[in-house]
């Protein structure tokens, strides 16, 4: 005979003794793998019942925006530098800028107040309620630029008020906070507006002063052609500093537009190197040719000096502020409704189906389990090995 042909049949035997073993194993615990998930279903079935319907409202927003704003004009009132920089400042991912203010504890907040979600759901704290709401709300975004908003209530109209009130406070949010590129540029150049009204006070304050302390009044038209061209030279190079500070926000220092600025203001210092050197005329303050000044007004064309130079930034800076407000406004706008949640005329949930279906199944492994353990006890009474490994089993179940 044939070896392989004899292990061969051993093993179908086998497979074919396990199979029938199987098939015992089931014909004899039927009525238990049969009524187990039955009573299980039924039992799912009268609990589903009980549960509320939820309904979920739902609304999708675009993603805002960064536009490229009027920078690049308010740049262009200092040189002509903006181009490549205005398209560099934006902010990189708006959409998960945007989908954090929605879930931010401010937002949660709100709408906790403003649709009386503690009293309602009958949570004890503020940060339970809080919880509570962010279980029922789900905020995505995809690819495609749209962010879903998503609230589940038991009543329909609340479910869409939520949703949509999350619309608004953001909405409210944006206002508020400079979230947008024109929005930080706008509280910097604030600051230091601020800075320079309070310098130009004190230049103004020190100038009159000093006319009533000299006496001196006028100066000739050169001497004060002079100042002013000082002046203003150096208001834009102050100017293009804060417009570099400005940059620094958002751009790198190999940014090609950060670099220009860089270059702008070494081109205006020597500007203003030359001009001191042509215009020094024996002693005396190198602004202008005080040799032609007298010595009563030395000090009055220093304190001229300092009033026209607060006075050309406070001009340039003033531009910059008042653009970067109205790009502010517009960008704040951009929070587009695609479809606002409107009142669901379905049910979200409980999904009945599904929970009995499950529960049906988990009875049904669980008789299973049971029987298995079942006659593993019945066959460890006639043997000792099997009953060696049920006491391990117990014990090791018993142990915390």
């Amino acid at each position: 005979m044939n070896p392989d042909s004899d292990q061969r049949t051993t093993g179908d035997e086998a497979h074919g003794m396990r199979a029938l073993d199987v098939l015992i194993f089931l014909a004899r615990h039927r009525r238990l793998l049969a009524l187990a998930p039955l009573a299980a279903a039924i039992g799912a079935a009268a609990i589903s019942l009980m549960l509320p319907n939820m309904y979920t409202g739902v609304t999708k927003i675009l993603s805002p925006q960064q536009n490229q704003s009027s920078a690049v004009f308010l740049l262009s009132q200092l040189g002509n530098i903006a181009g490549p920089a205005g398209g560099q400042l934006a902010i990189k991912n708006p959409n998960e800028l945007y989908v954090g203010m929605l879930k931010s504890r401010t937002v949660a907040d709100n709408l906790v107040a403003r649709f009386g979600l503690k009293d309602l759901y009958e949570r004890e704290t503020l940060q339970d309620t809080r919880r509570e709401l962010e279980q029922r709300t789900t905020i995505s975004h995809g690819r495609d630029g749209i962010i879903t908003i998503s609230f589940e209530d038991r009543d329909r109209k609340r479910a869409a008020d939520v949703a949509n009130g999350y619309v608004e406070e953001l909405y409210k949010l944006t206002q508020t906070l400079a979230v947008t590129e024109a929005g930080q540029r706008r509280l910097f150049l604030e600051k230091q507006l601020k800075l320079t009204r309070e310098g130009l006070v004190d230049a103004e304050l020190a100038l009159k002063k000093t006319q009533e302390t000299t006496g001196f009044i006028k100066l000739d038209e050169q001497s004060r052609a002079i100042i002013e061209a000082v002046a203003s030279l150096r208001a834009q190079i102050a100017a293009k500093e804060v417009e570099a500070g400005a940059m620094r926000l958002f751009a790198t220092e190999r940014n090609p537009g950060y670099l220009r600025v860089q270059q702008e203001i070494v081109g205006l210092r020597s500007e203003l190197a030359r001009l001191e050197k042509t215009n020094r005329s024996g002693g005396g303050d190198i602004f202008v040719p005080t040799g032609r000044v007298p010595e009563a007004g030395l000090e009055y064309v220093r304190s001229l000096r300092e009033v026209k130079y607060h006075e050309s930034i406070f001009e340039l800076l003033a531009k910059q502020y008042e653009i970067a407000r109205i790009d502010e406004a517009r960008d704040a706008s951009i929070v587009q409704v695609l479809d606002r949640a409107v009142e669901p005329d379905r049910k979200s949930g409980p999904r009945r189906a599904r929970i009995v279906i499950v529960i049906a199944i988990l009875g049904f492994l669980a008789a299973l389990l049971w029987a298995l353990l079942r006659d593993a006890h019945e066959r460890a009474k006639h043997h000792p090995e099997q009953s060696r490994k049920m006491n391990t089993l117990r014990d090791l179940l018993r142990r915390r």
